[in-house]
């Protein structure tokens, strides 16, 4: 076995006088901590963590590692699902963020605000729902994942369906570049879009010190809907008849029936209808007539469907418990083995049953316990694929389950990822959705903001070597920047 790499002398006393003992951890015992983020399959241990409090903080790490050569991680909550928190093999500094958690500004007028990377999601939405107004973006983890992660993943949510991905909410950034440069973006004003640049660029570019958010106003009227089916595929019918029908949902989430029983079986039970061989919870917002109006129409949907039952979430409680449920999915599923591959691939809503089905047959093939959970109403699938990480043949038959569901929804005309990000996970794959080109003018824009490419380096992007494999033309989805995020 080879000796682990330690983090230099000379680097670490420079970290030591800008954070003291406290704000660097470098013994193993609390770097194990730090290997890996919610995606355990991919591990490494860094050199040292830090925890920065300010902008300022992040300058001086950054420029102490850029002069030392060592490459940098940033790090929110450790929720994120691609391996794009994890450092370089042989080690890195890892840059923690969740102690930069405060509010900087608040405008309740203009409806804005700017704050810290690292505070919590549904923190923000807590501290401005007395001036009736919220943060529209919600992963599932939002009771936990940080601001500076969703914006590292461009991450969406349920409620992304009407409100959009987290770059749609992000006005502005304060970057600090390799090299410990401050770079401030903005919507308004610059020449280039560099701020959709660096939304969803997982940290390859800089790491996001500072963030300007737009809130959103809290609508009249909210309704939340639970409808159970008996097949899955009926319910994916029923997703495309409810946007066909020019229904305008907040959310439309699906769940198949292992995932119901696992949820039904923990702290999270729901109260979902354990004979259903599916769910869909739909949300509408807005106008109380047009409310009542959306939700007697799909109603009417999906009796055409397959449908066993249909309810109305009668109060707040009612309302949080069905949303506690389809949030604490992935958690549950500790119910059905030890670990769960949480993969994440987006197809045409016309082709969901098609995909469902693939899917489905694939695992089939590879004797794997598959659970359906996605956001129904964009297309974004979320295969959760039960093992145990301990049966080395169970890992490679997931493994090679992965790479076939996610070319299977690239057939399907979709794309690789809708909220969770590339990061060690799919970067391989990415030559099958992105031509040569592209993928250089997505180095050369790295390269552009990072010359020493120091910046979570091994992410997102592939190594030359899967893009020489390609055979025959490569497929090109994205032809523009702004498409990448």
């Amino acid at each position: 076995m080879s000796k682990r790499r330690s983090l230099p002398g000379k680097l670490e006393r420079r970290l030591r006088r800008r954070l003291g003992q406290q704000r660097l951890l470098t013994d193993v015992e609390s770097l194990a901590v730090y290997e890996c983020d919610a995606l355990t399959h991919f591990s490494a241990m860094p050199l040292a963590v830090t925890f920065p409090h300010s902008t300022e903080d992040c300058v001086a790490i950054m420029r102490a590692c850029f002069d030392a050569q060592i490459p940098v991680t940033p790090r929110g909550a450790g929720t994120g699902l691609s391996g794009g928190a994890v450092p370089p093999s042989d080690g890195g500094v890892l840059i923690d963020t969740s102690m930069m958690r405060s509010i900087l500004e608040l405008n309740t007028v203009d409806r804005r605000a700017r704050v810290q990377p690292g505070l919590v999601n549904a923190r923000l939405s807590e501290c401005v729902a007395e001036n009736g107004l919220f943060y529209a973006p919600d992963p599932s983890s939002q009771s936990v994942c940080t601001l500076g992660g969703n914006v590292a993943e461009n991450a969406s949510g349920p409620h992304g369906l009407k409100y959009g991905s987290t770059r749609q909410h992000i006005l502005g950034a304060t970057i600090v570049l390799e090299d410990g440069e401050i770079i401030e973006l903005s919507d308004e004003g610059d020449e280039y879009d560099l701020l959709s640049l660096v939304v969803g660029s997982e940290g390859t570019l800089g790491i996001v010190t500072e963030i300007e958010v737009r809130l959103t106003q809290k609508p009249a009227s909210v309704m939340t809907l639970l409808g159970a089916f008996g097949s899955l595929a009926g319910a994916c019918q029923a997703v495309s008849d409810v946007i066909a029908a020019g229904i305008e949902a907040s959310a439309i989430e699906a769940m198949d029936h292992l995932t119901i029983e696992a949820v039904e079986s923990s702290v999270h039970a729901a109260g979902y209808p354990r004979h259903a061989d599916a769910v869909l919870l739909i949300e509408l917002d807005g106008n109380p007539r047009d409310v009542s109006a959306d939700a007697k129409a799909i109603a009417e949907v999906f009796e055409q469907h397959d449908l066993l039952s249909f309810e109305r979430a009668n109060d707040p409680e009612q309302r949080s418990r069905l949303w506690q449920g389809r949030k604490g999915a992935f958690g549950a599923m500790g119910r059905v083995a030890p670990n769960v591959y949480v993969m994440d691939a987006v197809v045409p809503r016309s082709r969901l049953q098609q995909a469902i089905l693939e899917i489905g047959a694939i695992c089939t093939r590879y004797d794997l316990r598959l659970a359906n959970v996605f956001h129904a109403g964009e297309g974004n699938l979320h295969p959760n694929i039960s093992y145990d990480a301990r049966d080395p043949d169970e890992v490679d038959r997931v493994l090679k389950a992965n790479a076939e569901i996610v070319r299977a929804c690239l057939d399907l005309g979709g794309t690789l990822s809708g909220e969770h990000g590339v990061g060690l996970e799919k970067k391989e794959f990415m030559h099958l959705q992105f031509g040569a080109p592209v993928l250089e003018s997505f180095a050369s824009i790295r390269r552009a903001f990072g010359p020493r490419s120091l910046m979570n380096p091994g992410k997102l992007l592939p190594t030359p070597r899967a893009c020489t494999e390609v055979k025959g033309p490569a497929k090109q989805v994205f032809t523009t920047f702004e498409d990448l995020v």
